[in-house]
């Protein structure tokens, strides 16, 4: 068993407005029909360990996935990249569900093929598409296009077959503020943090290698029922602080946590 703790962020969210019609979700906020007034708070999970946060984030994730194959039969699943991750997948993978009915694709990939060792996708296949999750499908970003820019479109339009919008999307966060692969400095990424822009996939370089990435743009994440940021460490937690409150130089975060799109909640663990 584990003890769960719901916190409100330092400052409440105002009434919003639905970009998509939402279902009720599973033990927390209730959706209303499109255009009506949504009424929700960022909030924080904190747990002692992150074995305790990927054991809550199994169940949670398990629970809205089952009810979006009860709403329509199919259930879409968006996760982050990185090693941060593994552990929450080595879990969800037991999860009993109907898992032939899930849809899984990333928030975004590094442009190198799926058997590389820096690939999100072979990290998803290894550690998620594992046990009783092995029948859901995956539909990896990378593609046989010379560059990130040439492949772009068309990864994008390998992904109109999952079901929108998304039941969750689970972002991490990286120590300059980065979520998925929309980086600091970077000009692609600043144009991709515009939420009013059409949904995509786009081509961004990272300041490390595989510098050549490709990512899903703001407008696309926002896309969800259920919108997660999944950190850890006390540095991290004050960034998204100092972010939230519009301290210091704008991140890549800030916009994540100042849309009025999708509902956000935190998870953390020290």
């Amino acid at each position: 068993l584990y003890r769960l703790i719901h916190e409100p962020c330092l400052n409440p969210r105002p009434p919003i407005r639905s970009a998509a019609p939402a279902s009720a979700p599973i033990g927390g906020r209730r959706g209303t029909r499109t255009g009506q007034p949504l009424t929700f708070q960022t909030e924080i999970h904190r747990h002692a360990d992150f074995d305790a946060l990927a054991r809550s984030l199994s169940s949670w994730t398990q629970a809205l996935l089952s009810a979006g194959i009860a709403t329509r039969g199919q259930a879409s699943l968006v996760v982050p990249g990185g090693r941060t991750p593994a552990p929450w997948f080595d879990l969800l993978s037991q999860a009993d569900l109907a898992w032939d009915r899930v849809r899984v694709t990333l928030s975004d990939e590094r442009w190198v093929d799926a058997g590389h060792a820096a690939s999100n996708e072979r990290l998803v296949r290894e550690r998620l598409l594992q046990d009783k999750a092995a029948t859901a499908e995956l539909f990896g970003l990378k593609n046989s296009a010379a560059t990130a820019a040439q492949g772009a479109r068309e990864a994008w339009q390998s992904l109109q077959v999952l079901p929108r919008p998304f039941d969750v999307v689970v972002l991490g966060m990286g120590d300059d503020g980065h979520i998925a692969s929309l980086f600091p400095g970077d000009a692609a990424s600043l144009r991709a943090l515009d939420a009013t822009l059409s949904p995509g996939c786009l081509a961004v370089r990272a300041p490390a290698e595989p510098r050549e990435r490709i990512s899903l743009n703001l407008a696309a994440l926002l896309q969800t029922r259920h919108l997660v940021l999944l950190v850890t460490g006390a540095r991290k937690l004050a960034l998204i602080d100092e972010q939230q409150h519009g301290a210091g130089e704008a991140l890549p975060v800030r916009a994540l946590l100042q849309q009025r799109v999708a509902p956000l909640s935190i998870w953390w663990s020290p």
